[in-house]
């Protein structure tokens, strides 16, 4: 490893300056668990690590007026922990509870896993789904754009080399709406999502479909919604004709997006009964 300085961050103000300062040359570590992987293999190779994990200002979870913001070195394990990932949450809950082992939980940040860039990061989809957006930092400037936005490639996002994620933000959700989170993972511990399916519901007193956002991750280069079906399901009773058609609507998105890969005969057939489980949790949490 070529790391020259290593700098710990007392404050905002000081890590924006450094990140001014270094650019290319520099990388933000907070858990470290996706970072210290990259640097072992030599992925990465930055001459300065600035060292956020103890910056107060950066964790937690608070209501700000119609909205609830989680500050970006909030771990999975605060997240969990969380009063305010409520029921109507729960699929947010359960997407923290998925990422690895405890250690990992204890360590691992919200905004590494949305830097990272992973098609299979667990946290993105819930957030997709919640139509959540980001606040970026650098030194003399801000600025907030959607979290869909934010994604660019395969391990590739819309972030500028002085710039920090500062925090993710979106709406509280109402009683009569839930978020849901379903996950097909390679093994029963530690399991990296082969696939992972949100759904965020709200139905109307006819309990047909008022709103519906749905989205995927480790089924393309990041994570994506799915708004061919969730067009298809607006205005609609979910019964079981009407989710299996979602489904075969989901399969054809795949096949699509997929097409040529190794893996798709798998995901074709496995999306179908993740995302069957996603929709069925909704459903059991509105009841």
């Amino acid at each position: 490893m070529g790391i020259r300085e290593v700098y710990k961050g007392r404050n905002i103000d000081e890590v924006l300056e450094l990140l001014d300062k270094y650019r290319n040359d520099c990388r933000i570590i907070a858990g470290g668990t996706d970072l210290v992987v990259h640097l072992r293999h030599k992925r990465l190779n930055p001459k300065v690590l600035v060292d956020i994990s103890d910056i107060e200002e950066l964790h937690g979870i608070k209501k700000e007026g119609e909205f609830i913001e989680i500050k970006g070195a909030t771990t999975f394990t605060e997240i969990v922990k969380s009063n305010l990932v409520n029921k109507q949450l729960i699929g947010l809950k359960e997407a923290a509870k998925s990422v690895g082992s405890p250690q990992i939980r204890n360590r691992g940040t919200i905004g590494g896993n949305i830097c990272n860039g992973s098609p299979a990061a667990d946290i993105v989809p819930p957030l997709l789904a919640l139509d959540s957006t980001v606040l970026l930092k650098s030194k003399n400037k801000e600025r907030e754009i959607s979290l869909e936005e934010l994604f660019l490639d395969k391990g590739k996002v819309n972030l500028k080399e002085n710039e920090l994620l500062y925090s993710v933000k979106f709406k509280k959700i109402n009683k009569n709406q839930v978020l849901s989170f379903s996950k097909l993972g390679l093994r029963k511990a530690l399991a990296i999502s082969r696939l992972c399916i949100s759904v965020f519901l709200e139905l109307d007193k006819s309990k047909e479909c008022k709103r519906v956002k749905i989205a995927d991750g480790a089924l393309g280069k990041h994570g994506v919604r799915e708004r061919k079906v969730e067009e298809f399901l607006l205005g609609k009773r979910l019964n079981e004709e009407t989710i299996e058609e979602g489904a075969i609507i989901l399969q054809e998105e795949i096949s699509h997006r997929l097409q040529g890969r190794l893996s798709l005969p798998f995901k074709k057939e496995a999306v179908k009964g993740v995302f069957k489980s996603a929709i069925s949790k909704a459903l059991e949490n509105l009841h």
